[in-house]
């Protein structure tokens, strides 16, 4: 999935070792606004130290964000995860469209307003065809 916005705020970096494996680890997490007319909000984390480093990502920068979902169970309450594997910035001559999983899927063209417009509304035209 794929989200585009800006970036609002930038959590601590939370780290730790590894039980298992006795592995270092960091995951930091980031949260982005939409630019629709109702802003929606997400919170989504990147893990591993370099993939944090690399991103380097900044409060106000727009950016695009591709992501997975995952939820666990854990006695009995459940929790989900939003974890980049992708993070894009967004140019300053690109527009950023925001993507929901009620958009057309990857991969379709965006209809743009002027590719698909609306009848013009005229009252003075007498043609109506309406049964009221």
């Amino acid at each position: 999935m794929e989200l585009a916005g800006r970036v609002i705020a930038v959590l601590e970096p939370r780290s730790g070792v590894a039980k298992s494996s006795g592995n270092p680890w960091m995951i930091q997490e980031y949260v982005i606004e939409t630019h629709e007319q109702f802003p929606h909000r997400m919170c989504f984390s990147l893990f591993g130290e370099d993939k944090i480093s690399q991103a380097n990502i900044q409060v106000g920068e727009e950016i695009n964000v591709s992501f997975d979902i995952n939820s666990r169970e854990y006695q009995g309450r459940w929790f989900t995860d939003i974890r980049a594997w992708k993070v894009d910035r967004v140019g300053a001559d690109q527009p950023a469209p925001a993507v929901s999983d009620n958009d057309a899927p990857a991969g379709a063209p965006a209809a743009s307003p002027a590719a698909n417009p609306l009848p013009q509304f005229d009252p003075s035209e007498s043609t109506d065809d309406l049964p009221f």
